[in-house]
């Protein structure tokens, strides 16, 4: 049983400093490509939208099968050997994708580097282990949402810069973005330190567990996890709808450049981090977790619809602070899901959710990318894979509301 009220020792808790450093390292590197990887690949098709839209299909499914049978295997890395090593290997490997990217001469070595990416894309889900190692249960889902806040500095910072970057050259964010994640990787080397004690650490490296199956039969181990993890499983499909059309869509339906597409998500950035930094923590003290949760579920909905029917670009604008409650989702959620296991499980916890994420990045890609390129090509309306994303959220309220009625009370 885990102690409900105990954090780490004094010394560990230090540790959130450069969790929160790397992670904010890691999404500005990675969203300073945000604005730019879809007009490269459009450049690389000769200027074909719809084309473009099939090939960001293919580049995010394959990242998404990668992350679903690699996570689990990372996952278990990380109880039983410690968070530190998963950590600098998944940056090593995003620095050499930015690198790929940056010099590739043509689509398929593009995918090349996807494919790196995806084997060892684990840092936002071991530092989510790396928090709850070092976090006493109750502050969890506050600590969660300061780690969301990194990445929406990210979104801030990063975007904003490689929209700037990419007016001058497509592939110069790229470089950049490799320089500062090579950085984040020297920098964890050098001052990182390990989170999870060697008497804490699972006694073993399980094989059968570490693969995409025997990862999630945790989730079906612990009463109440799994109806949570598949609200989790939901979220991810329909948060996937933005990284894969949003390029596109706002280019295509509003005629934005580059630079104003960094100046938007420098706009979505700074509204996440007012959310996840002053509004979480205040939201969970104030509605408890499962409450904080179904408040972003419902914000999300409503924002995704608003997105999805705007006409104008400065009418999808105006839904962003709505989208932006969305940021209540994880921190809840996570906070809910991390009391459930122990702490040599948590690695494994964040693997299986690493799995369901992949799984997400498969499904979503070909589902919202595809009924974009489709409604180009026959006259659909232009937001109706947004729509579908609201359309998930919703689901995911309904199966919240059932795991609220069935689960037991949260494990402390």
């Amino acid at each position: 049983m885990s102690s409900p009220e105990l954090a780490a020792p004094k010394g560990r808790q230090a540790g959130f400093a450069f969790i929160f450093a790397l992670a904010l390292m890691n999404s500005i590197s990675f969203g300073i490509m945000i604005p730019i990887l879809p007009n490269l690949i459009r450049e690389m098709t000769g200027g074909d939208t719809a084309a473009a839209a099939d090939w960001n299909v293919l580049f995010a499914t394959t990242w998404g099968v990668m992350q679903f049978v690699c996570g689990p295997i990372l996952g278990m890395f990380s109880d039983r050997f410690g968070r530190r090593p998963v950590l600098l290997l998944s940056l090593l490997g995003l620095g050499i994708d930015f690198l790929f990217m940056a010099f590739a001469p043509t689509l398929w070595w593009l995918l090349v580097g996807r494919i790196l990416n995806g084997a060892t894309a684990a840092s936002f889900s071991t530092a989510n282990a790396y928090l709850a190692d070092v976090t006493a249960p109750s502050e969890r889902a506050k600590v969660f949402g300061w780690m969301g806040s990194a990445f929406s500095f990210g979104f801030i910072i990063g975007p904003t810069l490689g929209g700037f970057l990419g007016e001058y050259d497509l592939r110069l964010p790229f470089l950049v973005a490799a320089a500062i994640t090579f950085i984040n990787v020297a920098y964890g080397y050098f001052i990182l330190p390990e989170s999870l004690p060697l008497e804490r650490r699972a006694k073993a490296y399980d094989w059968r567990r570490a693969n995409p199956v025997g990862a999630l039969k945790l989730l079906r181990s612990k009463a109440g996890l799994l109806p949570l993890a598949s609200v989790g499983f939901l979220f991810q499909v329909a948060h996937v709808v933005l990284p894969t059309i949003f390029v596109l869509y706002t280019t295509h339906r509003y005629g934005w450049s580059p630079g104003f597409l960094g100046l938007t998500f420098l706009l979505t950035g700074v509204l996440g981090v007012l959310v996840q930094i002053f509004l979480v923590g205040p939201a969970v003290r104030r509605f408890g977790e499962r409450r904080t949760m179904f408040i972003g579920l419902t914000a999300g909905a409503i924002g995704f619809a608003w997105y999805g029917w705007a006409p104008d670009g400065w009418l999808y604008l105006i839904g962003t602070p709505i989208f932006a409650l969305s940021g209540f989702i994880m921190p809840g959620l996570q906070g809910l899901m991390t009391r459930k296991v122990e702490p040599q499980e948590q690695g494994q916890l964040q693997g299986a959710n690493q799995s369901l994420s992949g799984i997400g990045s498969m499904l979503g890609p070909a589902l919202f990318g595809l009924v974009f390129a489709e409604s180009l090509r026959r006259g659909w309306p232009e937001g109706l894979a947004i729509y579908l994303a609201a359309g998930l959220l919703v689901l995911a309220m309904g199966l919240a509301s059932i795991a609220a009625r069935a689960a037991g009370p949260a494990k402390t």
